[in-house]
C-alpha cells in the first residue's frame, strides 16, 4: 500500500515538475530569455559551489584526473571541480555569443528559435557542456590563468556600466530639473546621501577592521584613507572649471563605490586580529546566506551589465538606426525589466499585432533591444569570475568561506584603483582632446 503511494506520489510530482517546466518556457522564457538565461546561470553557480565543498569523492573516481592531483589534498579536488563547472559554463555562454552575433532585427530566425525558443535543447546542451571539462585529463591549473584575465575583463565591463549610467542619470535628473524642481532637489539629496554614506562605511571600517587591542593594522588604515583621499580628490576634480563635464553627483556616486570596494576588500583579507570579523561566529546559516548574498551580486551584475550594452553599442553596423536603448530608458523598453523589449502593458494587443501579417512585416525592421552576442558574452566572462570566486582567484586560501584571501584583497583594491583612473578621465579627456565629442 505505501509503495503504490509513494509510487503514484512520485508520479504525481513528475508530472507536475514536467508542467512547471512547460509553464515556465510558455509564460517566462518566451517572453524574457534573459530570465532563463539567469536561470541556467545560477544552478551553474550552485553546482560550483557544491563541487568546490564537496568534489573530492567524485574526483577521485576520475582516474585521467586523479594521475595529477594533489596528494589527498580537499582543497585542490574543490579547485578541480569548481573549474570544471566554470569552464562547462563559459563554453555555453561563448558558443551562443559566436552564434546570436550580428542579429539586428526581429525577423532574424535566430531571435525567436535560438535566442527566446528551444530550451529544452538548450538545458541538454547546458548539462552537456558542464559535463565534458570532467572528461578532461589532469589539471585545469591552466584555465585558472585564462579565468583570471576574463574575470578582470568582466570587472572593467561592470565599472564602465556604472560610470555610463551615473552620467546619463545626472543629465536626465538635471535637464529635467529646469522644468520641475523636485529632480534638483532629487539631485542634491542623492549627492549629500551618497557623501554621508561614504564617510558612514569608512567610520564602519575603521570600526571593524581596527579593532582594539589588534594592533596598529597599518595595512587597513591606509586602505581606507586612501579611499577617502579619492573621495576628496574626486570631488575637487568635478568642480574645477576646467572639468566641462564635471558634477559632484557623478563625484560622490564614485565615492561611494570606491569605499564600497575598500571594504569588500577588507572583508576579504583572511581572518586575523586586524579583522573584526574574525570575532563573529561563522554559523552555517550566516555562511549560506553570505554566499547567497556574494552570487545574487554576480548574477546581477551580469544580467545588468549584458543587457545594457548602450554603453558599448550605439548604432547599427549599418549607421543608420540605433539597435540599443539607452540605459535610463530600460523601464520602457524592457532592456532592463525582463521583457527583452514587450510592451507589458498590453500583452492581448501584442499577440493580435503578431499574429496579423502587418506586425509580422513590421518586425522585419524591429531592432532588437539589446545585443545578444554581448549578452552571453558577459555571461562567460562572469562564468570565469564565479571560478575565481570559488577559489578565491586560484589560491584555494578560502576554506569554507567564498572570496577569501589576499588575492581577492588586491584584486578588488586593485578594481578600486582602475575606476578611479576611469573616472578621472572622464574628467580630463575633454581638456586633452578639446577638439573631440565627448558628449
Amino acid at each position: 500500500m505505501l509503495a503504490t503511494a509513494g509510487t503514484f506520489l512520485g508520479t504525481a510530482a513528475s508530472y507536475c515538475c514536467c508542467m512547471a517546466c512547460r509553464c515556465a518556457q510558455k509564460n517566462i522564457f518566451a517572453r524574457s530569455a534573459r530570465a532563463g538565461y539567469c536561470v541556467l546561470f545560477t544552478l551553474a553557480m550552485v553546482l560550483a559551489w557544491v563541487m568546490r565543498n564537496y568534489a573530492k569523492p567524485l574526483i577521485e573516481k576520475i582516474p585521467w584526473v586523479m594521475s595529477h592531483a594533489a596528494a589527498d589534498d580537499s582543497k585542490w579536488f574543490g579547485q578541480q571541480g569548481a573549474y570544471r563547472i566554470s569552464l562547462g559554463s563559459f563554453i555555453f555562454f561563448a558558443l551562443l555569443s559566436l552564434i546570436m552575433t550580428n542579429i539586428k532585427y526581429k525577423s532574424d530566425w535566430r531571435n525567436k528559435y535560438l535566442q527566446h525558443g528551444g530550451w529544452g535543447i538548450k538545458f541538454a546542451l547546458w548539462l552537456l557542456f558542464l559535463i565534458i571539462p570532467f572528461f578532461i585529463p589532469g589539471g585545469l591549473e591552466w584555465y585558472g590563468w585564462v579565468a583570471r584575465f576574463g574575470s578582470g575583463l568582466f570587472l572593467i565591463v561592470q565599472m564602465m556600466i556604472l560610470l555610463d549610467a551615473t552620467g546619463l542619470l545626472n543629465d536626465l535628473w538635471f535637464s529635467k530639473s529646469e522644468e520641475n524642481p523636485k529632480y534638483m532637489y532629487l539631485l542634491l539629496g542623492v549627492t549629500a546621501g551618497c557623501y554621508i554614506g561614504t564617510v558612514a562605511m569608512a567610520a564602519v571600517g575603521f570600526w571593524i577592521f581596527k579593532p582594539s587591542g589588534g594592533g596598529s593594522c597599518t595595512l587597513n588604515i591606509l586602505l581606507i584613507v586612501w579611499s577617502l583621499l579619492l573621495t576628496v580628490g574626486f570631488s575637487l576634480m568635478s568642480v574645477h572649471p576646467g572639468a566641462t563635464n564635471g558634477s559632484l553627483f557623478p563625484a560622490s556616486v564614485m565615492s561611494a563605490y570606491c569605499m564600497y570596494l575598500c571594504l569588500a576588500a577588507l572583508e576579504s583579507e583572511p581572518r586575523g586580529e586586524c579583522n573584526g570579523l574574525e570575532n563573529k561566529a561563522e554559523s552555517a546559516s550566516a555562511m549560506f546566506f553570505a554566499m547567497m548574498l556574494t552570487l545574487g551580486a554576480v548574477i546581477y551584475s551580469a544580467f545588468r551589465a549584458g543587457s545594457n550594452t548602450s554603453t558599448f553599442f550605439t548604432t547599427s553596423e549599418d549607421g543608420d538606426e540605433p539597435t540599443e536603448k539607452p540605459l535610463l530608458e530600460g523601464a520602457e523598453a524592457g532592456t532592463s525589466a525582463g521583457l527583452d523589449g514587450e510592451d507589458a502593458k498590453a500583452p492581448e494587443i501584442q499577440k493580435a499585432s503578431r499574429d496579423d501579417k502587418e506586425g509580422r512585416a513590421m518586425d522585419e525592421f524591429t531592432p532588437v533591444t539589446y545585443s545578444y552576442s554581448f549578452f552571453h558574452a558577459v555571461f562567460a566572462l562572469a562564468s570565469m569570475y564565479m571560478a575565481m570566486l570559488m577559489t578565491s582567484w586560484g589560491t584555494g586560501d578560502g576554506s569554507a568561506l567564498i572570496d577569501v584571501s589576499w588575492a581577492s584583497v588586491w584584486v578588488k583594491m586593485g578594481s578600486q584603483v582602475v575606476t578611479a583612473l576611469l573616472y578621472c578621465w572622464t574628467l580630463v579627456a575633454p581638456i586633452v582632446f578639446p577638439d573631440r565629442d565627448f558628449s
